[in-house]
């Protein structure tokens, strides 16, 4: 028997896909924002003379990137509270992707860092400016233009990731699409739909970062 293609039984549902698209991109923006903010930081740390933070910063990082984000997140939301912490299932799936994407960017931002040449370091020091103001006006935004494209795609991957956190009922676009399909039973025609979603997501996000990109850096140079 041929299989009856339905996908207008997804409409009387489209407010649970909406809701779930808006709140991928909240946790996106959030996760983004904040996890580059911490890269940042960690990669400042990493390529600091301090051994101590910089082993601390590296432990981190190859803690979160050799261990699955979805045990991440269930340490988050089911181990936490076994030390009184508890988060709602929405502050559990930030938390997570900032600090996984706090990791990855991390590493990026400090190949970045590494690329700066050596003479521009130096001259800021015969300028007599001091590490934070050469890390603030000679470092930073020349390595996170280098390294743009590659921390735009991990941002689009955590982004895609964030698909897991339906796992502790955050009600992302994944869990919207779960709960339809367990009301109608329309798999093909609700995961369809999604994967058009979340391709249209990524594309407009990678679109939103390269125009973000243009701004910082573009604008920079003829200023």
């Amino acid at each position: 028997m041929a299989y009856k293609f339905d996908f207008g039984a997804i409409v009387p549902h489209w407010q649970l896909l909406f809701d779930g698209v808006i709140l991928t991109t909240e946790l996106t923006v959030i996760g983004a924002v904040v996890g580059v903010g911490l890269g940042i930081m960690g990669a400042w740390a990493r390529a600091s003379r301090a051994p101590v933070i910089s082993q601390i910063v590296g432990v981190y990082v190859e803690l979160i990137r050799n261990t699955p984000f979805l045990v991440q997140l269930f340490f988050i939301f089911f181990g936490l509270p076994a030390l009184g912490v508890k988060l709602t299932e929405f502050q559990a799936a930030v938390l997570a992707m900032i600090v996984n994407l706090g990791a990855y960017s991390t590493e990026i931002i400090r190949a970045g860092i590494q690329a700066i040449p050596q003479g521009q370091i130096e001259a800021a020091q015969s300028l007599a400016m001091n590490r934070v103001q050469i890390f603030r006006y000679v470092v930073i935004l020349p390595a996170l233009k280098k390294i743009w494209p590659a921390l735009s795609s991990q941002i689009v991957i955590v982004m895609l990731g964030s698909s897991v956190c339906s796992q502790i009922a955050a009600e992302e676009l994944t869990f919207g699409a779960n709960y339809i399909q367990a009301l109608n039973f329309r798999a093909f025609e609700v995961y369809f739909v999604v994967t058009g979603l979340y391709l249209v997501m990524s594309i407009l996000l990678r679109m939103g970062l390269k125009v973000l990109g243009n701004f910082l850096f573009e604008r920079r140079r003829h200023v």
